[in-house]
């Protein structure tokens, strides 16, 4: 058990770096191409239809199965905004904006959350490949921000997180089982290895 998740999250962080790559290939062609930032639906496209071709779905099958893998990725996508930021923060060393930690001279507090504003903004101009800013996780940042938040009040922001997280993880793996269903044993294998189903 413990090792089907660490493969699945492997192989989610290999997806990733393959999608950020790419999105990273499509922007600099767009950029030289003088077409501005690349077209998100365009990437869409591909991303499915590199989907349907793994999978070897024909066209009806796959007028079944598309759908379900959105819902899937939507699902995952919501249910890892705000995790990962580890001991750097959402901004780099110490937090949001950079240096945000107790005597250091790092943006906090409004600034903290406009940069995190800003970042949600260049997100969205992404075409929502990466998790969106999510308001609890943002609440809970705001109170550690502030040295002057109460102890009950991280405890009551932080309790909101978990249970928001378990709500996510319990959609994801119903999204899950619903693309499951419609596969083939095949299918599920190839989606186990990339990183969409567990």
């Amino acid at each position: 058990m413990r090792r089907s998740l660490k493969s699945a999250v492997l192989a989610g962080l290999a997806l990733t770096v393959v999608l950020g790559s790419m999105i990273a290939i499509a922007q600099d062609q767009g950029g030289r191409a003088g077409r501005g930032n690349f077209d998100p639906e365009q990437m869409r496209a591909m991303m499915m239809s590199r989907y349907q071709e793994s999978l070897g779905a024909t066209d009806e099958e796959w007028k079944v199965i598309q759908p379900l893998i959105e819902n899937v990725m939507e699902k995952q996508r919501d249910a890892r905004s705000g995790r990962g930021m580890g001991m750097f923060g959402r901004g780099g060393f110490g937090g949001p904006g950079g240096q945000d930690r107790p005597g250091a001279q790092g943006r906090a507090g409004a600034q903290g959350r406009a940069d995190r504003q800003d970042n949600a903004e260049r997100r969205g101009a992404r075409g929502g490949f990466a998790p969106e800013s999510d308001p609890l996780i943002d609440a809970l940042q705001s109170a550690l921000d502030s040295q002057s938040t109460s102890a009950d009040e991280i405890k009551s922001k932080l309790s909101a997180v978990r249970d928001s997280r378990k709500k996510k993880e319990a959609e994801l793996k119903k999204a899950q089982d619903e693309l499951r269903n419609v596969l083939t044993i095949r299918q599920e294998a190839q989606l186990v290895l990339m990183g969409m189903l567990e």
